[in-house]
């Protein structure tokens, strides 16, 4: 057996046995038994974690990625008055997409921002609408590239 095989056996013993005793612990459906389970190291260690949403919805730059349901869904007056003021009558939801441009992204200031945060866990979500997809699915008629 080579070195790498027994480390590869080592490392793989040492995870399922971790995994195991993960999974052979029975919870009962209520907190205190919920509360019992033990936390990950890398979980309890961890300060602050960064969750960025990133999609055409960022372009009226105005409340949240539900901006289009609080505007024709539930008609907030406030987000109701700013896509008034800001947006013409008609105005689609896929007409985010033309505006979609990116031209103020700067990578290298946000990878500043996130390192000097001190997070130990950056996830970015470019999240899709039913409305508007990624330039390569077939989920939508309507997509940045179209």
């Amino acid at each position: 057996m080579t070195l790498n095989g027994l480390i590869m056996k080592i490392f793989y013993y040492i995870l399922f046995s971790q995994i195991i005793g993960v999974f052979s612990q029975t919870y009962l459906p209520n907190w205190e038994s919920l509360d019992q389970r033990p936390l990950p190291p890398w979980y309890d260690e961890a300060k602050i974690g960064i969750y960025v949403h990133w999609g055409v919805f960022s372009v009226p730059a105005y409340g949240t990625e539900w901006v289009w349901w609080l505007w024709k869904g539930q008609k907030e007056p406030g987000v109701v008055d700013f896509m008034e003021k800001n947006y013409k009558p008609g105005f689609t939801y896929a007409d985010f997409g033309k505006m979609f441009t990116a031209e103020l992204f700067a990578p290298d200031n946000w990878a500043d921002l996130f390192n000097a945060s001190g997070a130990s866990d950056l996830i970015e979500f470019s999240r899709e609408n039913p409305r508007f997809s990624s330039p390569k699915r077939n989920l939508s008629t309507k997509s940045r590239m179209k």
